[in-house]
C-alpha cells in the first residue's frame, strides 16, 4: 500500500469550485486503481505557537485548510497513475483552479501502522 497526502488552503467562498475539481479527480483516480480517497475540510483546526496547518500553506485569511490523501495498491501505481491522469481530458473544462498550487505540501507515504474498524 501507498498513501499520497496533501495539505492545502482554499478560499472558503470557493468551497464549490473545489468540490467540482475533486470529483473530477476522484472519477479520474479511481479509474487509475486509487483503493481509497478522502477530501476533508476544515471544521476545527487550532492556531499552532510555533507551527500549524495554516502556517504550512501560508494561508491567506479567508482561506479554509484541506487535508487529503489516496491510498493506491503501492507506490508504483500511484507514480504511473501521477504520471498519466492529469492528462485526462475532464480536466480541459473545470476552469481556473481556487487552489494555489505553490503553497500546497504533498508526500509520498508507506503506510506503519493501519486500523480500520469493519
Amino acid at each position: 500500500m501507498y498513501v499520497n497526502g496533501y495539505l492545502l488552503s482554499v478560499p472558503e467562498d470557493k468551497k464549490d469550485a473545489y468540490v467540482a475539481i475533486v470529483n473530477v479527480f476522484v472519477e479520474v483516480a479511481k479509474e487509475y486503481g486509487a483503493l481509497e480517497i478522502f477530501e476533508n475540510w476544515e471544521l476545527e483546526v487550532p492556531d499552532g505557537e510555533q507551527t500549524d496547518y495554516r502556517k504550512a500553506v501560508q494561508a491567506k485569511p479567508g482561506e479554509k485548510i484541506v487535508f487529503s490523501w489516496v491510498v493506491w495498491p503501492d507506490r508504483r501505481a500511484g507514480a504511473v497513475a501521477h504520471e498519466h491522469m492529469w492528462e485526462d481530458p475532464r480536466w480541459d473544462n473545470l476552469g481556473e483552479s481556487p487552489v494555489d498550487a505553490k503553497r500546497m505540501v504533498m508526500g509520498g507515504f508507506e503506510p506503519i501502522v493501519a486500523y480500520r474498524k469493519e
